[in-house]
C-alpha cells in the first residue's frame, strides 16, 4: 500500500476528512493532523519516496508541521485544500488513459465538494445554510476515498513519481481561490443565503471561464487569443518569423558551414539585447561584439555559445533565446550534412570512375596475357604466319581500347559510344580467345543490330575471366561462350563447374563481393557498365554442373 500512489491519497483523503469533522479543538486535532500530515508526505507527488531528505528539507517540514499545528485557522484550512486540489487536478490533464484518471477525479470531486460546502461556510459563519446537508457531508462524502481506497485502478505497485503539469497546477489553484475569495466577497457585502451566494459565484465563474475559452480560438476566421499568446512566448525582444526567415536565406545562400555561422552570428548579435557572442565549433574559437557581466551559455551537439547581453535574462527570455539558438543550431547541422554529403557524393564518382577504368584496363591486360602466353606456345611455320596476322589485329585494337580508357581517365563527361556490327565483334572476339579451352556456338545468321564493342569486350571479357579463374581451382570444367539467336544481341557464357552461393548471389550485381574464384567486385562494375550502355546483365542458371550469365540488348522501344 505505500508503493500505490492512489491508496496513499486515499488514506491522505480520509484523514483530512476526520480533521475537519471531528477535529476542531484539543488533542483530538493534534492526533489527526499528524495522521493527515504524515499521510501526504507519503503521498507528495514532488519527491520520490526513495530519495534522502537533507536537514534543511527536514528543518522545514517539521516547522510547518508544528505551525500549521498550532496556529491553525480556517482561512489556512482552505488554503490547504485548495492546494491539494490543484496538486490532484492538475495531474487528471497529464494522466495516460480516462481508466488511470479516475481516482484523481473522485478525490477532486471530494476536495472541491468539501471545500465548498463545509470550509467555506465556515469562513462565512453561515453553517445553518447548510444544516440539512450535514449528514450527507459527515456520512457519505467519504465514499469517494474509500472507493479510491478499495478499488484502486493500478494493478501493481509503482515506485514512479506521478507527473506534474506545473500550468494546469497553477491554473486550478487560482481558480479555485477566485471561487472561495469570491464567495466570501459576496457574502460579506450582500447578505444572501450561501446556496444562493455560491450558485452566483459558480456561474459566474463558469461564464467568464466561457467566454475565454470562445476568445482563445473563436473561429477560423478569427485566431483569437491562442495566436496573441504563442506570437509573445515567440517573440519576446524579436519577430519569431523575421528570424526564420533571415536565417533561412543565409542557409541558402552561404556555400559553406562556416561562412552560414559567422552570418547567423552577426544577424544574432545586431539585436538590441545582445552586446557580444563567442562560439565555438570543435577546435576553432571566434567572437564578435562587446563582453558584459550578463552571460547565457548555450550548446547544441558540435556548437557551443556564449552570448552576452545587456541585462540579466529572465526565464521567459531565457527559453527564447534557446529557442533561437537551437534553430540555428539545426541549420547549422544542416549545412555540415550537406557539405558531407557534397564530399561523398564527389568521392564516390571518384571512387566509381576509377574503378570502371581500372576493370576496364585489367580486360586490356587480360587480353594481352592472351596474346603473350599464344605467342610463347611452340609452334610451326604455318601457326607462326596465324599467330603473326592474329597479333597484327588484335594490338591495333587494344591499343584503341587503352586509349579510349585513358581519354575516359582524363575527361570522363567526354566518353563517347562506339557501334559495330555484331559479326564483325564476334569474329574478332573468337580469333581473340581461340587457344583458349572454350567453345563458341552462335546460329546461321547473326544479329543485324548495332552493338557497342567496347562494353561488350569488357562485360564478355570478365565473365569469361572468371570461368577460366574457376577452371583453375575446379577440375573437368567445360565452358562455353553462346550467341544466342535472336532479332537481337543476346550472348551467354556457361560453365560446368561448382554452383555460386546464395550470399553472393544476393548481392552479385549490386555491390563488392569478395570471392575465391574472381566473383563479384568486376561484375559489379560489368553490370554498371552494361546498365548504361542499355544492356542487361544477368545470371540465369545456377546450379551445380551449370553456371550460366547472359548479356542482352535492353530494347528502347516496343517490338510491333
Amino acid at each position: 500500500m505505500l508503493h500505490d500512489s492512489d491508496r496513499l491519497m486515499a488514506l491522505m483523503l480520509l484523514s483530512l476528512h476526520a480533521l475537519l469533522i471531528w477535529g476542531e479543538v484539543g488533542d483530538l486535532h493534534k492526533a489527526l493532523f499528524l495522521c493527515h500530515y504524515g499521510c501526504f508526505l507519503l503521498w507528495q507527488p514532488v519527491m520520490r519516496q526513495s530519495n534522502s531528505l537533507s536537514w534543511q528539507a527536514v528543518v522545514l517540514i517539521v516547522v510547518g508541521a508544528a505551525i500549521t499545528m498550532f496556529f491553525t485557522s480556517w482561512w489556512l484550512t482552505a488554503l490547504w485544500i485548495a492546494g491539494l486540489l490543484a496538486l490532484i487536478g492538475g495531474r487528471i490533464f497529464s494522466s495516460e488513459s480516462a481508466h488511470d484518471r479516475l481516482p484523481n477525479i473522485l478525490a477532486s470531486i471530494y476536495l472541491l465538494t468539501i471545500l465548498l460546502l463545509w470550509v467555506v461556510p465556515k469562513l462565512l459563519g453561515a453553517n445553518n445554510d447548510l444544516a440539512a446537508a450535514e449528514f450527507l457531508l459527515i456520512y457519505l462524502l467519504p465514499v469517494f476515498p474509500l472507493a479510491i481506497l478499495f478499488l484502486s485502478t493500478k494493478p501493481n505497485a509503482t515506485l514512479q513519481t506521478p507527473n506534474i503539469d506545473f500550468f494546469y497546477t497553477l491554473l486550478i489553484f487560482l481558480l479555485t481561490l477566485v471561487v472561495i475569495l469570491g464567495s466570501f466577497a459576496i457574502g460579506v457585502i450582500w447578505k444572501i443565503h450561501y446556496i444562493k451566494l455560491l450558485i452566483i459565484a459558480v456561474m459566474g465563474l463558469a461564464s467568464t471561464l466561457v467566454v475565454l475559452s470562445w476568445l482563445w480560438n473563436p473561429s477560423a476566421t478569427f485566431s483569437g487569443l491562442e495566436l496573441l499568446m504563442s506570437r509573445y512566448l515567440l517573440s519576446l525582444g524579436l519577430p519569431f518569423e523575421q528570424w526564420i526567415r533571415q536565417i533561412a536565406r543565409h542557409a541558402e545562400l552561404e556555400s559553406t558551414a562556416d561562412k552560414f555561422l559567422h552570418a547567423a552570428m552577426q544577424e544574432l548579435v545586431a539585436l538590441n539585447w545582445v552586446s557580444g557572442l563567442m562560439w565555438e565549433v570543435e577546435s576553432s574559437k571566434r567572437q564578435v561584439g562587446d563582453t558584459t557581466p550578463f552571460i547565457s551559455t548555450f550548446s547544441f551537439e558540435r556548437l557551443h555559445l556564449t552570448l552576452y547581453s545587456r541585462w540579466q535574462f529572465s526565464p521567459a527570455m531565457y527559453l527564447h533565446v534557446q529557442l533561437l539558438t537551437q534553430i540555428l543550431g539545426e541549420f547549422y547541422e544542416a549545412k555540415r550534412r550537406e557539405e558531407t554529403i557534397s564530399q561523398n557524393t564527389y568521392m564516390q564518382t571518384f571512387y566509381e570512375t576509377g574503378s570502371r577504368l581500372t576493370h576496364d584496363i585489367k580486360n586490356i591486360l587480360q587480353s594481352l596475357g592472351t596474346l603473350t602466353t599464344a605467342a610463347e606456345m611452340p609452334n610451326n611455320a604455318e601457326d607462326d604466319v596465324q599467330l603473326i596476322a592474329l597479333i597484327k589485329k588484335q594490338l591495333p585494337r587494344l591499343n584503341q581500347r587503352l586509349a579510349a580508357t585513358l581519354t575516359k581517365l582524363e575527361h570522363p563527361s567526354a566518353e563517347k559510344k562506339q557501334q559495330a556490327k555484331v559479326a564483325i565483334w564476334w569474329k574478332s572476339f573468337k580469333q581473340l580467345n581461340a587457344h583458349q579451352q572454350v567453345q563458341f556456338e552462335s546460329p546461321a545468321h547473326l544479329p543485324k543490330t548495332d552493338i557497342d564493342p567496347e562494353v561488350l569486350d569488357s562485360v564478355v571479357d570478365n565473365l569469361l575471366q572468371n570461368a577460366l579463374e574457376k577452371a583453375k581451382l575446379e577440375a573437368n570444367i567445360f565452358i562455353k561462350v553462346s550467341l544466342m539467336p535472336s532479332q537481337h544481341f543476346c550472348l551467354e557464357v556457361t560453365d560446368t563447374g561448382s554452383a555460386i552461393s546464395a550470399e553472393v548471389v544476393a548481392r552479385l550485381f549490386t555491390s563488392h563481393v569478395s570471392s575465391k574464384n574472381g566473383l563479384g567486385v568486376g561484375l559489379y562494375h560489368a553490370a554498371q557498365q552494361a546498365k548504361q550502355a542499355r544492356y542487361k546483365l544477368s545470371l540465369v542458371d545456377n546450379r551445380d554442373g551449370e553456371v550460366r550469365f547472359r548479356v542482352e540488348m535492353v530494347a528502347t522501344e516496343p517490338e510491333v
